[in-house]
């Protein structure tokens, strides 16, 4: 795992995107040659040759990207991927297009263009089916074994087994009795912690992954330290699945690792990047909205009675409460308590539409612009339940340590939560989110957020 931005990615995600990158720019350079043929370095020396395949290169790619091509090597290789290349390929013209009219500079002829399309759909299909058949390949998949059967080491197991793009093969687990009890995730029992460096030689292991509940007076630390030594990697549970998850693991959270583990600390300089960045971004954003609010209002009055704005009182920062103003898409009959539903048939016509594009959510930016909220955190909840889960969820209320936004790492997560398993998971991104805040992060999640937006992914 590779960290970059303050989360995780799997090293082969960011290989094939790098790779994908190239092939494209191979691609296009392919393209020029066979069409122009001897003239073609004149083309791409001059007149921003190589700027116009960069360009290319990097609209290819993130296509790839807003076509979920790199959320898992599972579906690689299969007949959805040949759709979702289409798809890329035909995005990509498109966008292209649009930009090459405002930005004629980095155009591309129509020729190399239409040949560069079918070299690269080609190549793309061919070195995904290559790269999976190699990347699950046993030779470039780390051997992994859980040492100990704590809370973490069921969901950790799950994990590690619905993420081969990450390259670790869970072989076992070691524990102090693993007969006649129900072993994590169905894996085998290789034998009892006195026996780890046996085990770690017999199977040919090249990372433990402490799992245990109870360490202490429990934990083999001479047997690891000397593994260690010898080459072995020794990962934290709790570390290793956030990094595969991008959340942390709430269920077998305890207060030492809050209190030891990296981040959790929020600098003056972050403070005032937040503050600094959501003034002048809702300022623009009001500027540029104006039209579609006043036209969003007039809708809202025409077609349903009552006001056009609807004012909530959430909790923010600390824990303090404020009020939350958002464009009205119920009926005034409607319960504010009861969280939105899929296909809510509270919702009036107009609030139909504007759920689905995110449109009541404008208003915030008055939020934003008063300081209640940034553009990114964690999504503030209305105070009764916000005050429920905090009686019934340990370390919920550190989710307030940093201001709330309009759109947070738990939403392009893990869209709403309607259930205590979903808050549950809400919290775990939340915290995530406290511990690894950064411009960065937060560039991360919006680029996610416009994914969402542009896909009409999880409105409701």
């Amino acid at each position: 795992m590779v960290k970059l931005l303050n989360v995780y990615f799997p090293g082969r995600t960011l290989v094939l995107a790098l790779s994908d990158g190239l092939l494209c720019a191979t691609a296009l350079v392919a393209a020029t040659y066979v069409w122009f043929g001897s003239d073609a370095d004149l083309e791409l020396r001059y007149e921003h040759g190589i700027l116009r395949i960069l360009f290319a290169s990097l609209v290819c790619v993130l296509c790839m990207y807003f076509n979920d091509l790199y959320d898992s090597l599972a579906v690689q290789g299969s007949r959805q991927v040949v759709t979702r290349l289409i798809r890329v390929l035909g995005a990509a013209c498109i966008a292209l297009s649009v930009v090459y009219y405002a930005w004629p500079a980095v155009q591309i002829s129509r020729g190399p263009l239409f040949i560069w399309v079918f070299i690269v759909g080609l190549s793309l299909l061919a070195w995904r089916r290559i790269f999976v058949s190699v990347s699950v390949s046993a030779q470039l998949t780390s051997r992994v074994i859980l040492l100990g059967d704590g809370p973490l080491a069921e969901p950790l197991a799950g994990e590690i087994a619905n993420r081969p793009e990450c390259g670790l093969n869970l072989v076992g687990y070691v524990a102090r009795d693993g007969a006649g009890v129900d072993h994590p995730r169905g894996l085998a029992w290789l034998g009892t912690v006195e026996d780890l460096p046996e085990v770690v030689r017999r199977e040919d292991i090249s990372c433990v992954i402490v799992s245990m509940g109870e360490r202490r007076g429990r934990l083999p630390v001479e047997e690891l330290l000397s593994l260690k030594t010898h080459g072995v990697l020794i990962k934290d549970a709790p570390d290793l699945y956030e990094a595969l998850t991008g959340k942390v693991p709430v269920s077998s959270l305890n207060l030492g690792w809050l209190l030891f583990s990296e981040g959790f600390r929020i600098s003056p300089i972050t403070l005032f990047y937040k503050r600094a960045a959501s003034l002048v971004l809702s300022i623009l954003g009001l500027a540029i909205t104006a039209p579609i609010m006043a036209l969003t209002w007039i809708a809202i009055r025409l077609d349903s009675r009552g006001p056009a704005i609807y004012r909530q009182k959430r909790v923010g920062k600390d824990g303090r409460v404020f009020t939350l103003f958002k464009f009205r898409s119920m009926r005034l009959d409607a319960d504010p308590e009861r969280p939105a539903q899929e296909n809510d048939n509270r919702a009036t016509r107009v609030g139909r539409w504007l759920r689905r594009y995110r449109l009541d959510e404008l208003p915030q930016l008055f939020n934003i612009l008063r300081g209640d909220m940034c553009f990114v955190g964690p999504r503030p909840c209305i105070v009764s339940e916000e005050r429920k889960w905090a009686r019934e969820i340990p370390f919920y209320s550190q989710r307030w340590t940093v201001k709330p936004g309009i759109t947070g790492w738990a939403q392009v997560r893990n869209g709403y939560c309607s259930t205590p398993q979903d808050n549950l998971e809400k919290l775990g991104h939340d915290l995530y989110y406290v511990k690894n805040i950064s411009p960065g992060l937060d560039l991360l999640i919006l680029l996610h957020t416009v994914k969402i937006l542009l896909l009409h992914r999880g409105a409701r």
